[in-house]
C-alpha cells in the first residue's frame, strides 16, 4: 500500500512539474512573439507639439519686445536660444 501511495505521489509530482515546464515554454513562446511584434513595428512619428510650442514661444517674445519689454538685442538672444534648441 505505501508503494501505491509513493509512486501516486511521483506520478503527480513529475506531472506537474511536466505541466510547469509546458508553461513556461508557453510564456517564453508569447513574450518572443510579442518582442518581435514590436520589433516589426515602425518608431512612431515624432508629435509636432514641440514645433507648434516653437512658434507660439517666437510670436510671445515679439509681442514682448513689441510692448518694449524686451530689447532687440534680448529678443535676438532669446530668439537663438529657441532655434538652438530645436536643431
Amino acid at each position: 500500500m505505501r508503494a501505491a501511495v509513493v509512486g501516486g505521489v511521483a506520478y503527480h509530482a513529475g506531472k506537474r512539474g511536466q505541466q510547469s515546464r509546458e508553461e513556461d515554454y508557453d510564456r517564453d513562446a508569447r513574450i518572443a512573439e510579442l518582442e518581435a511584434q514590436q520589433a516589426a513595428q515602425p518608431a512612431p512619428a515624432p508629435a509636432a507639439a514641440p514645433q507648434t510650442d516653437m512658434v507660439e514661444q517666437l510670436q510671445k517674445l515679439a509681442a514682448l519686445k513689441d510692448q518694449g519689454i524686451l530689447t532687440q538685442a534680448e529678443f535676438d538672444a532669446q530668439k537663438a536660444k529657441l532655434l538652438a534648441g530645436v536643431s
